[in-house]
C-alpha cells in the first residue's frame, strides 16, 4: 500500500532542539517512511504505512516526547493556527502580567543602593522568596515540563538551560536566605540573586510573546486566502433555497449565487449568464462573461446576474482548497539550507552544557571574591545566552513569508527545495505554445486585391470557414463575428484537407486555401504571393480567397503573444539568465516569434518526446534549467528541469510534474518567482549570519573572557533580553519580505 502523508499540529516546543527530538522520536517508529518537524509553522509531516501506523499511534509518540498534538483537523479548511496562536498569545500575556506584577518589587528590594527608598521589609531576603517563588514555579512551569520530557529522551534543549540557570540562581539564594550562617562562615557572602532568576523568567516571556505575535504575522498569506471563501451557499432543497454552511454542500448539489455573492464552491453553471470577478484565481482585472456550461471556481465574485451552479467539488478539493494546501505543504517543508541549522542545533545544548560547567569552574577556581557569586552568575548567563531559538527560526520564518508572498503574486511554490533551487538557476527554457503564445491562431492582417474590401473578404472567408472545425477556419469565424459581420450559409461545402475548402455562398462560388491549394485550382496569385511569403516570414500563416475564381486578398493569421510577453522575457534578461524558446513548430515560424521576443536561442521543430532531452543536454553543459510550459504535453521536460513551472489556469494548481505553478497565465510570475527566490535567500542567510554570530560573541561574553581585561561582565538578566531579543529580530527580519514587489 503507498505511503499516507499526515499533518499534525504541535504544541509546546521552544526551539529548534525541540523539533529535532521529535523528529528522532517519529523517524525511530515502525512503519515511519520519512517525518518532518518545523519548529516555524508548528508541525509534523509524516509520510508512513497505514498499515503499521495509524494517526492515533503518531500522536501518542509526539506526546511521550513531552508535546501536545492539539485535537484539530488538518484538512479542514479553518485557520487552526490562528487559533492556537491566540490562545497561545493569551496565555503568555496572562503570565507576562503575573511575572511583571511580582518581578519589579523584588528587583526594588534587590538593589537598596538603587533604590533607597524602598522599605526595609522589602529587603527581606524571605519577602524577596515569596514573591520569587510563584515566578520560579508556575509562570516558569513549562521549562521544567520540557526539561523532564527531554532527560526522558536522553537529551537536552532550550529549556534544559533556562531550567539550570534559573534554578541554580533560585535555589542558592534560597539557600542563602535559610542558612545565611553557614554561607558567612565560608566567606561567600550573603547576597541573593532573586532578582537573576525572576528578571530572565520575565523577560523570556516577554520575549516569547514578541515572538508569537510576530510569527503569527508569518501566516497572514494563508489567511488572506482562507478569508476568500464563502461561509454559506444558498442551495436548493425540495422546490426552495436554503442558507446551509459551505461545508455541508455535496457534489452534484444546485446553488443559487446572487449578485454581489461569493461563488460558494467549484461547479458549472447550468443557468444564467453572470458577470464574474476572477481576479483572485487568474489575476485578470477585467471581469469575466459566463454562460450556462461554463466553469465557475470557489471565492470568486459575482458582480452582475443571478446564477444557478452544480457542484463538482466542494470541501478539499476546491481549487481554493488546492491553493491552501499547497501554501502550507511548501511552509511545512524543509529547504537544504535548513539542514545546516538543524544539524547545529541538535548539538549544541550539549555543547553549551558543557561549556557553562567549564565557565563555572574556571570562574569557581580563579575567579574574584567571591568566587562562588562569580561562577554561578557567569553559568547561568552562558546557559541563558546560548539558546538556539534564532536559529531554529532563521530559516522556516523566512520560506514562510516568501511561499505566502509567492501565493499573493499567483505563484505556488511545491516545496521548499523548489523556492531555495530557483534562485540557482542559470538558464530559463520557456515552451513557446500556451506559455509565450495563446496557444490558438487569430487573425492579424488582411491584404485585399481586385478592389475588394477587407469586411468582403472576411464575411466571404468566415461564410465558407463556418463549416470546418479546423483551429485556422474557427479563428477566421470568430475575427468576423468579432467585427459584427453577418455571416451567410454555405452551399456544397468540399475540404482538402491541409489544404483549404471550398463552398457556394449566396450566388458565387468561394475558394479559401493556402498556396498549393490555388494552383491546384489553377489560379493566378499575381503581386498576392509577394505578400503571403512576407507574411510567412514574419511567422504567421497565409490564406488566400477568391470570389468566382477572382483573387480578393490573403489573410495572415498567427498564434498572437501573449501580453506581457515581451516584459516577462526582458525581465529574464535583465536577472542575468539565458532565455530559450523550445518549440515543435518550423524553424522559420519560431524564429519570428524569438525575434519579436529578443529571444536569442531558439530550439525548434522538437517533438513533445524530445523536449526533455533537450533539457538534459542544457544539464550536461553544467547548467541549472528552468523548464517553463502549459503542464501538458512539456511534462516530462518539467519533471527533468532542476525546476519545473507551469502555466496553467485554476483547475491545474496541482499539476504533479511541476515545482512551481503559476495560477495566472501572466509569464512575467516566472521572473516574479525568481525574485522572489534570490530575496528569500538572502534573507535567510542574514538571519543564519546573525543567528551564528550572536551566539559565537555572546557565550564567550557570557562567560567572562572580558573581565579580565576591561573589568566587564554580562549579566543573566541582560543575557536573557538578548536571547529574547535575537528571535524577534530574525523573526521582524524574515517579515520584510511581506514588503516584496517585482521589480519589472
Amino acid at each position: 500500500m503507498a505511503a499516507q502523508r499526515l499533518d499534525l499540529p504541535i504544541s509546546g516546543m521552544h526551539c529548534a532542539g525541540c523539533a529535532g527530538r521529535i523528529e528522532n522520536a517519529l523517524q525511530g517508529l515502525a512503519g515511519v517512511q520519512q517525518a518532518q518537524v518545523n519548529f516555524a509553522t508548528e508541525k509534523a509531516t509524516v509520510h508512513f504505512d497505514p498499515v503499521v501506523l495509524n494517526r492515533l499511534a503518531i500522536s501518542r509518540k509526539i506526546e511521550d516526547v513531552g508535546y501536545t498534538v492539539p485535537d484539530a483537523d488538518p484538512d479542514d479548511p479553518v485557520d487552526h493556527e490562528r487559533l492556537a496562536r491566540t490562545a497561545e498569545i493569551r496565555d503568555l500575556s496572562r503570565k507576562l502580567a503575573v511575572s511583571l506584577a511580582l518581578s519589579l518589587p523584588v528587583m526594588l528590594g534587590s538593589m537598596p543602593g538603587v533604590f533607597p527608598w524602598t522599605p526595609d521589609w522589602l529587603r527581606q531576603p524571605v519577602v524577596l522568596l515569596a514573591l520569587t517563588t510563584p515566578v520560579q514555579f508556575w509562570v516558569g512551569w513549562s521549562f521544567y515540563q520540557g526539561t523532564w520530557a527531554a532527560l526522558k529522551q536522553k537529551s537536552a534543549d532550550m529549556s534544559t538551560l533556562i531550567a539550570l540557570g534559573t534554578s541554580a540562581a533560585y535555589l542558592y539564594s534560597a539557600a542563602v536566605t535559610f542558612l545565611p550562617q553557614v554561607f558567612s562562615r565560608l566567606g561567600v557572602g550573603t547576597h541573593v540573586y532573586f532578582d537573576t532568576a525572576v528578571m530572565i523568567l520575565t523577560l523570556i516571556i516577554l520575549g516569547r510573546l514578541l515572538e508569537a505575535r510576530a510569527r503569527g504575522q508569518t501566516s497572514e498569506a494563508i489567511r488572506k486566502l482562507m478569508g476568500l471563501q464563502a461561509r454559506t451557499a444558498r442551495v436548493w432543497r425540495g422546490g426552495q433555497t436554503a442558507d446551509i454552511p459551505v461545508a455541508d454542500v455535496a457534489i452534484g448539489d444546485l446553488v443559487l449565487v446572487r449578485p454581489g455573492e461569493k461563488v460558494p464552491v467549484d461547479g458549472d453553471i447550468t443557468e444564467g449568464r453572470p458577470t464574474l470577478d476572477e481576479s483572485m484565481l487568474t489575476g485578470e482585472s477585467l471581469p469575466q462573461d459566463k454562460s450556462a456550461g461554463a466553469s465557475v471556481f470557489g471565492a470568486t465574485l459575482n458582480k452582475t446576474g443571478s446564477f444557478t451552479l452544480r457542484a463538482t467539488r466542494v470541501g478539499r478539493d476546491t481549487v481554493l482548497a488546492q491553493i491552501v494546501r499547497l501554501v502550507e505543504e511548501a511552509q511545512g517543508s524543509k529547504a537544504p539550507i535548513q539542514r545546516l541549522a538543524d544539524q547545529v542545533a541538535r548539538i549544541f545544548v550539549p555543547a553549551v552544557l558543557g561549556a557553562a560547567l567549564l565557565t563555572f569552574a574556571a570562574w569557581l577556581l580563579w575567579g574574584p571574591s567571591p568566587a562562588i557569586a562569580f561562577a554561578l552568575l557567569n553559568f547561568v548567563a552562558v546557559l541563558i545566552i546560548a539558546c538556539p531559538c534564532a536559529l531554529g527560526l532563521a530559516t522556516p520564518t523566512a520560506i514562510r513569508v516568501g511561499t505566502g508572498k509567492g501565493a499573493e503574486h499567483g505563484i505556488l511554490f511545491k516545496s521548499s527545495p523548489a523556492l531555495e533551487t530557483a534562485h540557482k538557476l542559470q538558464a530559463v527554457v520557456l515552451d513557446k505554445t500556451g506559455t509565450l503564445t495563446q496557444g490558438q491562431p487569430s487573425v492579424t492582417d488582411i491584404v485585399t486585391h481586385n478592389g475588394f474590401t477587407e469586411s468582403e473578404v472576411l464575411r466571404l472567408a468566415a461564410s465558407t470557414e463556418q463549416a470546418s472545425e479546423h483551429p485556422v477556419a474557427q479563428a477566421i469565424v470568430a475575427a468576423a463575428r468579432a467585427e459584427g459581420l453577418v455571416l451567410e450559409g454555405p452551399r456544397g461545402a468540399e475540404a482538402l484537407p491541409g489544404q483549404g475548402m471550398s463552398a457556394v455562398v449566396g450566388a458565387q462560388s468561394v475558394l479559401i486555401g493556402n498556396h498549393a491549394f490555388m494552383q491546384h485550382a489553377g489560379i493566378q496569385l499575381g503581386k498576392l504571393e509577394e505578400i503571403a511569403e512576407r507574411l510567412a516570414g514574419d511567422g504567421k500563416t497565409p490564406v488566400f480567397v477568391t470570389l468566382d475564381r477572382r483573387v480578393a486578398g490573403v489573410i495572415g493569421l498567427a498564434d498572437t503573444l501573449k501580453p506581457h510577453a515581451r516584459e516577462a522575457v526582458a525581465a529574464l534578461d535583465q536577472l542575468g539568465l539565458e532565455v530559450l524558446m523550445l518549440t515543435g513548430d518550423h524553424r522559420r515560424s519560431a524564429q519570428a516569434v524569438a525575434r519579436q521576443l529578443g529571444i536569442d536561442t531558439v530550439l525548434a521543430e522538437v517533438m513533445p518526446g524530445q523536449k526533455a532531452a533537450q533539457i538534459k543536454h542544457l544539464q550536461a553543459q553544467g547548467k541549472r534549467v528552468a523548464m517553463v510550459g502549459d503542464g501538458i504535453n512539456d511534462a516530462p521536460a518539467l519533471a527533468q528541469a532542476d525546476v519545473g513551472i507551469a502555466i496553467g489556469s485554476g483547475t491545474d494548481v496541482a499539476l504533479a510534474a511541476a515545482d512551481v505553478t503559476l495560477i495566472t497565465g501572466d509569464v512575467r510570475g516566472v521572473a516574479t518567482a525568481m525574485q522572489l527566490s534570490r530575496r528569500t535567500m538572502r534573507t535567510i542567510r542574514q538571519n543564519l549570519f546573525w543567528a551564528f554570530i550572536y551566539n559565537l560573541l555572546g557565550i564567550p561574553v557570557a562567560a567572562g573572557v572580558l573581565y579580565p581585561v576591561f573589568g566587564l561582565s554580562l549579566s543573566p538578566a541582560l543575557a536573557a533580553a538578548a536571547m529574547a531579543l535575537s528571535s524577534v529580530s530574525v523573526v521582524c527580519n524574515s517579515l520584510r519580505l511581506r514588503r516584496f514587489r517585482p521589480e519589472w
